[in-house]
């Protein structure tokens, strides 16, 4: 069960689901984190040993080490979207490369900030406490406790549309600056109608959002930190939201137990 857990949590995070990472990789990290993590956790009550209860139980695991990934991915998806933009914005947009994070080819704005996040991500141990927070993932979702709900379903959409939100702050200052250099030369078009101001503003254009992108490179990169550094925090939130009944099922067995166990205590005071 928390081989199952792990491997889906590996194929779906940005950093092992790429293709130049082996998937005999994958499958060794994951049944390696699945031995060492497995004498920690609680046994699991197998009231109807069968061979469905087992697949259903791995269809389960699977599907939250998906969603924990998904989660995951919510930061490099506005990056893919940021470097669209400033691509858009620099004139960079007619050499495209691989990106073999996301499979598709993209422009080198969004391929900077790709590896830019991954060596922010290994250089600050945020695996480590992705670990942990996978770790601490089996306190609030146990194997076979995952249920929807429509709080779960909420988080999801208000954390989708706030890929925009980053992306757009990412790309605020070369924004700005391609804003100004496109006002400057649509009045110089009307200073000067003879001129092709389309030829002679894509040089420009390049110079000067290149020199913006590597002068907000660092400011990007405490952004990118501060969404980065919100990972173990969103994995563990999203299993409480994906965990809410079984935690909601413990509560009102503990209810219960201590209503029998005050109601025994006062019979006997009586």
């Amino acid at each position: 069960m928390v081989f199952g857990r792990a491997g889906a949590l590996m194929a779906a995070f940005p950093l092992f689901s790429a293709q130049n990472v082996p998937v005999l990789l994958r499958l060794g990290l994951a049944g390696m984190t699945a031995f060492l993590l497995s004498p920690l956790l609680p046994a699991i009550p197998a009231a109807d040993p069968s061979l469905w209860v087992f697949i259903r139980l791995l269809a389960g695991e699977v599907g939250c080490g998906l969603l924990l990934g998904f989660i995951c991915r919510f930061v490099f998806f506005a990056l893919d979207l940021a470097g669209g933009l400033l691509s858009t914005e620099i004139g960079l947009m007619l050499s495209p490369s691989f990106n073999p994070f996301a499979s598709t080819t993209t422009g080198p704005p969004a391929m900077i900030l790709y590896w830019l996040a991954m060596m922010i991500l290994l250089g600050f141990d945020m695996h480590h406490w992705i670990l942990a927070a996978f770790k601490r993932s089996y306190d609030f979702l146990p194997v076979g406790g995952g249920a929807p709900s429509p709080a779960l379903l909420s988080d999801i959409v208000i954390r989708s549309s706030g890929i925009f939100q980053i992306a757009l702050q990412l790309c605020a200052p070369l924004m700005a600056v391609s804003f100004v250099l496109t006002l400057l030369f649509s009045l110089l078009s009307r200073v000067v109608p003879q001129m092709n101001v389309f030829a002679e503003s894509l040089p420009i254009r390049v110079l000067a959002g290149m020199a913006a992108f590597g002068l907000t490179t660092n400011l990007m990169a405490q952004q990118i930190l501060n969404y980065l550094l919100r990972l173990p925090e969103d994995m563990l939130h999203v299993a409480k939201l994906f965990g809410v009944e079984v935690l909601l099922n413990h509560e009102r067995a503990d209810w219960r137990k201590n209503r029998a166990r005050n109601t025994k205590a006062s019979r006997r005071g009586a």
